[in-house]
C-alpha cells in the first residue's frame, strides 16, 4: 500500500539533479498530455485559422518579451547562482526589467497602428497586459531559478501551463476565440507567479552601478544569443504568416507542438542543469560538467530518437485522428520537425553549457551564423515549398548551429558522447520500428483507439529493450524507484 508521506520524504533524499529533473519531467508529461487534449479540442472547435491567430500572438509576445527582458533574466540567474550578493543582483534586474517593460509598452501604444491584425482580433490589449504582468513574474521566476529551487520553478511552470489550459477551454466554449486563448495565458502567468512568490526569499535592496555593469556584460551576449534562439522558434511562424494564409500558421504550429513529446526529457534536464553547471564552473569542477553533459545528451535522446521513428511510421494517422483532416497535411513537416528535435538536443545543450561556463559571446557567434542562414532559407523555401520549406530551413540551420556550438565548446572542455548508450538507443528504436511497422502493415489503423494501441505497444517494447540493453539506465532508474519507496512497482523480470 502506498505511503504518500514516506514517498515525499524519500523523494527529498534523492540527488538534487535527479530529484529536480523528475519533478520537471512530471510537469512536462502532465502539461503535454493536457496540452495535446486541449489543442485537439481547439483544432476541432475553432479550426486552424483561429489557432493561427493565437500562435501569431505568441510569436509577437516572444519577440517583445525578449526586448523587455533584454537578456538580463539569464544574466540574473547566472549571477544569483554564484552566491555573491544575490539580493543586489536581483534588485538591479528587477528595476531594469521594469524600466524596459514600461518603455516597450509605451512604444507599442505609440505605434499601435502598425499592428492591425492584433487590434482587429482584440488581443492587442492582452499583449500589453501580459508584458506588464511578466515584468513582475519574470524576476520572481529568475530569482527562484538562481537560488537553485528548480523543483519549485518547474512545478510553478507546470501550474502556469495547466491553469492556462483550464481557463482557455471554457473561454473557447463560450465563444471568445483568440481573446479567450490570450486571456487564459495571462491568467496562468499570474497564478504561477503568486505561488512562486511564497517560496521566494530574495529581497529588494540597494545596489550599485557595478551590479548593473556585471549584469550588462553577461546579458549583452545572452540577449544577442536569445535573439538568435527566437529566430529559430518564431521566424518561421511570422514568415509563414507573411507568405501564406493564417490557416497554414495554425497547421504548422500544431505540428510543431506535436513534436514536443520528443523534448520531455531534454526540457526537464536542461532546466535543472543550468544553475548547477554555473556553480561547477565557478568552482572549476570541469569533470562534473563533462560528465553531466554526456549523461544529459544520452537521457534526452532516449526519448527523442524513438519518437522520431514512431512519428515516421504513425504520424499521418495520429494527426488525422487527433486534430482532423486539415492538419493531416502537415505529416511531411512533422517528420522533418521530429528530426529537428533530435538535433536540438545537441544544439541546446552545447550553447547552454557555453553560457553557463561564462562564454556567452561564443554562444552568440555560433547562433548569429545560424540566424542569417535561417532567415535566408525561410524566405527562399517557404514560397517554394510552404510549411515543409520552413521545416527544412529549421533543420538545416539547427544542424549548422549544433556543429558550430560543438566546435566552440570543445575549446573549453572535453565533449564526450556515451557511445554504448547511443548505440543501445538506436538498436532499440530500430527493433521497435520493425514491430510497429509490421503491426501497421497487417492491422488497418481504422480509428483512434487502434492507433493509440500500437503507440502503447511500441512504447512498451522500446522501454523493455532499453532497460535490458543499457545497464546504466537500468541501474539509475531502479535506484530512483527504490529511493522513492515504490520499489514494488519495478518488475522483477527486468
Amino acid at each position: 500500500m502506498l505511503n504518500i508521506n514516506a514517498i515525499f520524504s524519500n523523494i527529498l533524499k534523492i540527488d538534487p539533479i535527479q530529484r529536480q529533473s523528475i519533478i520537471s519531467l512530471f510537469w512536462q508529461v502532465s502539461f503535454t498530455a493536457i496540452g495535446f487534449l486541449s489543442t485537439m479540442y481547439f483544432a476541432r472547435a475553432v479550426g486552424a485559422s483561429i489557432l493561427g491567430s493565437y500562435f501569431l500572438f505568441l510569436a509577437y509576445y516572444s519577440i517583445f518579451g525578449m526586448f523587455t527582458d533584454g537578456g538580463f533574466g539569464g544574466a540574473a540567474v547566472k549571477r544569483i547562482s554564484e552566491g555573491e550578493e544575490p539580493d543586489a543582483y536581483f534588485s538591479a534586474y528587477f528595476i531594469l526589467r521594469l524600466v524596459f517593460t514600461i518603455t516597450g509598452v509605451l512604444v507599442l501604444i505609440l505605434f499601435k497602428d502598425y499592428f492591425v491584425d492584433l487590434i482587429n482580433s482584440g488581443i492587442f490589449v492582452w499583449l500589453l497586459m501580459l508584458l506588464l504582468v511578466t515584468a513582475i513574474a519574470g524576476p520572481i521566476s529568475s530569482g527562484i531559478a538562481g537560488t537553485g529551487k528548480m523543483g519549485v520553478r518547474n512545478t510553478c511552470e507546470g501550474i502556469n501551463n495547466i491553469s492556462r489550459v483550464i481557463i482557455q477551454i471554457p473561454a473557447i466554449y463560450l465563444g471568445y476565440e483568440t481573446a479567450g486563448l490570450a486571456g487564459g495565458m495571462l491568467a496562468g502567468v499570474i497564478i504561477a507567479a503568486i505561488i512562486e512568490f511564497r517560496f521566494f526569499d530574495l529581497h529588494l535592496v540597494s545596489f550599485k552601478w557595478e551590479h548593473i555593469k556585471s549584469l550588462s556584460v553577461f546579458s549583452f551576449w545572452l540577449f544577442l544569443t536569445s535573439s538568435g534562439v527566437l529566430v529559430f522558434s518564431q521566424a518561421d511562424t511570422v514568415l509563414i504568416g507573411y507568405f501564406m494564409d493564417i490557416e497554414n500558421v495554425g497547421i504548422y504550429r500544431v505540428v510543431l507542438q506535436f513534436t514536443g513529446v520528443a523534448t520531455f526529457s531534454s526540457s526537464a534536464i536542461r532546466m535543472t542543469l543550468w544553475p548547477r553547471v554555473s556553480q561547477w564552473s565557478k568552482t572549476n569542477e570541469i569533470p562534473l560538467i563533462e560528465e553531466s553533459l554526456s549523461r544529459a545528451i544520452s537521457y534526452s535522446l532516449i526519448l527523442a530518437v524513438p519518437v522520431l521513428v514512431g512519428g515516421i511510421l504513425l504520424g499521418d494517422r495520429l494527426l488525422y485522428s487527433f486534430y482532423g483532416e486539415d492538419f493531416a497535411q502537415g505529416y511531411q513537416a512533422l517528420i522533418i520537425l521530429l528530426g529537428v528535435q533530435v538535433i536540438n538536443v545537441f544544439q541546446y545543450f552545447f550553447t547552454m553549457y557555453l553560457d553557463a561556463l561564462d562564454h556567452p559571446q561564443e554562444s552568440f557567434k555560433v547562433t548569429a551564423v545560424g540566424v542569417g542562414a535561417n532567415i535566408a532559407l525561410n524566405i527562399i523555401l517557404i514560397p517554394l515549398m510552404g510549411i515543409n520549406g520552413a521545416a527544412i530551413a529549421t533543420l538545416a540551420t539547427m544542424s549548422l548551429n549544433a556543429l558550430l556550438a560543438w566546435s566552440a565548446l570543445s575549446r573549453h572542455m572535453t565533449v564526450r558522447l556515451e557511445r554504448q548508450s547511443l548505440s543501445n538507443i538506436m538498436i532499440s528504436s530500430a527493433i521497435m520500428g520493425v514491430i510497429v511497422g509490421g503491426y501497421r502493415l497487417f492491422v488497418p489503423l481504422s480509428n483512434v483507439w487502434v492507433t493509440i494501441l500500437v503507440v502503447a505497444i511500441g512504447g512498451v517494447v522500446y522501454g523493455f529493450l532499453i532497460l535490458k540493453s543499457d545497464k546504466k539506465v537500468y541501474t539509475e532508474m531502479k535506484d530512483i524507484v527504490e529511493k522513492v519507496g515504490i520499489g514494488f512497482v519495478w518488475p522483477g523480470w527486468l
